[in-house]
């Protein structure tokens, strides 16, 4: 099952990067850059979601449309 997360990344002033994500509570990964940090978060939200789906609770899925709502937008080239 495919999961999409919005993940908030932001530049610490040690020079690191710090991902985080309101979708996945307790998603924190840190990475020398960004692509490395992406892939630390990536790993960690997944078993989040393993350990959440084990517990059939939490992370919210796809279904009702809200009013308003973020939304992802991937672009090909």
């Amino acid at each position: 099952m495919e999961h999409v997360v919005n993940v908030h990344i932001e530049k610490l002033p040690e020079g690191v990067y710090l991902a985080t994500s309101d979708d996945v509570p307790g998603l924190v990964a840190q990475g020398r850059t960004i692509a490395e940090t992406l892939e630390i978060a990536r790993d960690v939200a997944k078993k989040l979601i393993e350990a959440q789906d084990g517990r059939k609770s939490g992370i919210a899925r796809l279904g009702v449309t809200a009013e308003s709502f973020d939304y992802p937008l991937i672009l090909g080239a």
